[in-house]
């Protein structure tokens, strides 16, 4: 069964999206990452590159730096994205929350967090109300959107200067986070993205200098995402948790 969208996922949000400005000479789009908490690609390749370890562990830390930079790419663009930054901000609320609590030692990795969670019966696999979210469906929203920006990401990396980011991201989500939303958010979102900027805009976003040390540092850091996501997945899988409600 497809998961409900989670509290937060308001069709509204995306539905009244305005767009950001567009970058241009005045170098707008270098402000508007200023302004966002200074988003810079650096940290989110630092954190996913320690993200994995020798024996393929996925270490929760890293994974939620990585998340709240990628945050900070989302909220660099003012409201269009708002419908999932404010979910994953909450997500990875939680994650903390997890990592820093009386159990904190069964979350150090993505792998002994499954393992805890299964055997003493935390996970809900019925959404009963009035039982808190585990860390596995936790996981398993930010898993989703991660996966969304990841397509977006090599996208923009692999487009050309004059490709539509619109239609970039619009494949990425419908190929992706879409299929767990229903059609009024869909909807809202796909409307949202007509009003994105430019893919040199998008790369000034990134804060690391050209359009081209932006493309260069995309190349470097998606393979580190692609390998934590495809680590997840796995384990995901063979738990049978990919459809956590």
């Amino acid at each position: 069964p497809k998961a409900r969208p989670a509290p937060g996922l308001l069709p509204a949000a995306a539905a009244q999206a305005r767009p950001p400005r567009r970058a241009g000479t005045d170098g707008s789009a270098a402000v508007m990452a200023v302004a966002a908490g200074a988003f810079s690609l650096r940290e989110v390749l630092a954190a996913f590159q320690t993200c994995v370890t020798e024996q393929r562990e996925v270490l929760l830390g890293p994974y939620l730096r990585g998340w709240r930079g990628l945050i900070r790419f989302l909220h660099s663009l003012g409201a269009i994205f708002s419908f999932v930054s404010k979910d994953a901000v909450a997500k990875v609320q939680i994650m903390e929350n997890y990592c820093g609590g009386e159990q904190r030692e069964k979350y150090v990795s993505l792998q002994s967090m499954v393992e805890y969670e299964l055997a003493s019966g935390l996970v809900d696999l019925q959404k009963r109300s009035g039982r808190p979210d585990s860390g596995c469906r936790t996981v398993l929203r930010l898993h989703r959107a991660l996966r969304w920006l990841q397509l977006f990401l090599e996208g923009l990396r692999t487009g050309q200067e004059d490709s539509r980011t619109s239609v970039i991201c619009t494949d990425s989500y419908n190929a992706s986070l879409a299929a767990y939303h229903p059609w009024v958010i869909r909807k809202a979102a796909t409307v949202a993205f007509c009003a994105l900027p430019s893919r040199n805009a998008f790369l000034e976003i990134m804060n690391v200098g050209t359009a081209e040390e932006a493309v260069a540092m995309l190349g470097e850091a998606l393979p580190y995402i692609c390998d934590v996501y495809g680590i997840t997945q796995e384990l995901f899988a063979q738990h049978k948790l990919l459809d956590l409600p």
